[in-house]
């Protein structure tokens, strides 16, 4: 039978340190208690926990309970099974009653015999390992706990190790080891492929899929371009030919060559999909009668707003529908004929947005056309809203007697040097252009006309002008997300020569050219002009040593058009929300996307 103790008095205070010398059951777990951090017996009446501080540790039941009532503080007991421990113990026939004072309290415990040495030894040291708590620091320096710590840690140091300790293992073991570990999971994997394919129920392995690449970044895959034919030929668009003679590290990018025709076998019939403005877009872009890439972005607008106007929606469909898989090889022509700047990538998605999401279904076919070739306007008039609030941010960073450095040619940066020279500063521009398009030429003489004072000088020789320049302006294709810029080639040229001579770098960019692309160099990602374009050298009365190059085996021509500046070469961005640094892409692409939604 269980003696029930006495109810405590009110002067008793709650022990913080739980008494070691327990008797314990054969299966005895420990739980950890978070109010007094230290090892408590999980009693199942669990309700009652820490409640009172006497102590009913009668053989009969074997565990901790607590008499009376009032709580003295809070208490949990983690019932996770995963956090307990089995520790057997032998338990006495006839134990002995004494009773230890802790503090101000006094705990009714069993005195075991000599058999038990080892069981009180065990859980005293399973018990007073743990960190103590500052009440229990507080308690410890009463005599009665100094007494009882004392034999308490002259039984630990003689009870044997609970978990025996593990020797250490060499690097040449460790290494056998991690072997062994590695051929047993080979093994594995090819039994559950073996058993996968004689079908039996093994499990098989699933490989991890690697990441998709686009097919524009694959011309040397052979299958990738074989699957790209067959859905380009479903829709009546011509695949362009690669190049036999390419350089090898560029070999997965397609080269552009004009002497190959994209519209020698397009059939112009009635019912076909192809519209003439798109025909004529795409001729001009490959023939360079139309560059750059805010020109090229209002040009396919353009024509895309011709295209909903002649657009009559077939029989038994939905305009929203088909209207989006009839532009899709229209598209891809354009991509055929040149490959679509980052701006044109962005216009499109606006367009298919406006399809898909804007367009109410019911609405009839006339006021969904009328619709659509609105928001092309709109989308024209934020272009040229953006390219005057860039120039008002760009000119007032020009002063009366700078020396402005400027790269090929730009409608953003004509329109900025017009407006500054309007206002009357009075600043000279240096024109640097390089081989093989030569735009710089085109840029020189409408400033020249406009009245500004111009020099013209090619880009080998920046670094003996350098000196006298005050700032240098570029303009860019696309911002990418992580900071790096874009731009036509020779840019991050011009801009390491600033960063050199100490001259502020500022590059003037819409926001519809930033793109969530993220790019470090120019060798993943580029576009790769003609190689023919750079033939000419020399004056045109000289031979041409480059003639028939096509000939010589060892001879290849890389003509790349966009190079890739990283963002430590740029001081400053200016762009129609205001001057911003090269790291905040990311942010504007997330406003602008959560202002979309």
């Amino acid at each position: 039978q269980q003696q029930q103790q006495p109810p405590p008095t009110k002067t008793q205070a709650h022990p913080t340190a739980t008494p070691a010398a327990f008797l314990l059951p054969t299966e005895y777990k420990y739980h950890h208690c978070a109010t007094h951090r230290n090892t408590c017996i999980n009693p199942q009446q669990s309700k009652q926990h820490h409640t009172n501080a006497q102590y009913d540790l009668s053989p009969q039941n074997f565990f901790l309970r607590r008499t009376g009532k009032g709580s003295t503080g809070r208490g949990s007991i983690n019932k996770d099974p995963r956090k307990t421990t089995t520790l057997p113990v032998s338990i006495p026939s006839q134990p002995k009653k004494t009773t230890v004072g802790f503090g101000s309290s006094s705990v009714t415990k069993h005195t075991p015999s000599d058999s038990m040495e080892t069981a009180l030894a065990v859980a005293a040291a399973r018990t007073h390992m743990q960190s103590p708590t500052m009440e229990q620091s507080d308690m410890a320096s009463s005599a009665g706990d100094s007494e009882m710590s004392s034999s308490f840690k002259q039984q630990a140091s003689a009870a044997p190790r609970l978990y025996p300790k593990k020797d250490k293992m060499s690097k040449q073991e460790r290494r056998e080891l991690q072997e062994k570990q590695r051929a047993e999971k080979e093994k594995k994997k090819q039994e559950a492929a073996q058993g996968a394919k004689k079908g039996s129920p093994a499990i098989a392995v699933t490989p991890k899929k690697p990441k998709q690449v686009a097919a524009k970044f694959q011309a040397d895959d052979e299958k990738k371009q074989k699957s790209q034919s067959k859905k380009l030929a479903k829709q009546q668009v011509p695949l362009r030919e690669t190049s036999r003679k390419q350089v090898e590290m560029f070999s997965h990018l397609n080269q552009y060559q004009r002497s190959v025709s994209l519209t020698a076998n397009i059939p112009f019939s009635r019912g076909h999909a192809f519209h003439p403005a798109i025909v004529r877009l795409g001729l001009q872009m490959s023939e360079g009668r139309v560059f750059g890439s805010t020109r090229r972005c209002v040009a396919m607008l353009r024509a895309f707003q011709a295209v909903f106007r002649d657009y009559a929606t077939p029989d038994g469909k939905e305009l929203s529908r088909d209207l989006s898989s009839h532009i899709q090889p229209l598209i891809n022509f354009l991509a055929q004929c040149r490959p679509l700047s980052t701006s044109m990538g962005n216009a499109i998605k606006y367009l298919k947005h406006e399809i898909t999401h804007e367009l109410q279904p019911g609405t009839a076919e006339e006021d969904a056309k009328a619709q659509l070739c609105g928001s092309v306007d709109k989308y024209i008039e934020r272009i040229q809203l953006a390219q005057e609030s860039i120039s008002d941010f760009a000119k007032g960073k020009i002063e009366d007697g700078d020396v402005i450095l400027v790269h090929s040619s730009s409608e953003l940066l004509l329109c900025i040097m017009e407006d500054a020279y309007k206002e009357g500063k009075k600043f000279k521009l240096i024109v640097v252009d390089s081989r093989p398009k030569m735009r710089g030429i085109d840029f020189l003489q409408k400033c020249v006309k406009i009245g500004i004072k111009c020099s013209y000088i090619l880009i080998n020789a920046v670094s003996y002008v350098m000196r006298e320049v005050t700032k240098v302006f570029l303009s860019a294709h696309a911002l990418l997300a992580n900071g790096y810029v874009m731009g036509r080639v020779g840019s991050s040229v011009l801009a390491m020569m600033g960063r050199v001579y100490n001259k502020p770098v500022l590059v003037c960019c819409e926001t519809y050219k930033f793109c969530e692309r993220v790019q470090t160099d120019s060798f993943v990602f580029n576009e790769l002009g003609d190689p023919d374009d750079l033939v000419p050298v020399g004056r045109p009365d000289e031979p041409n040593r480059l003639d028939g190059w096509q000939d010589v085996t060892s001879l290849k021509l890389l003509n790349m058009v966009y190079d890739v500046t990283p963002p430590e070469l740029v001081d400053m961005v200016v762009t129609e929300i205001g001057m911003i640094p090269c790291t905040s892409v990311p942010v504007v692409l997330r406003v602008k996307e959560a202002y979309k939604g």
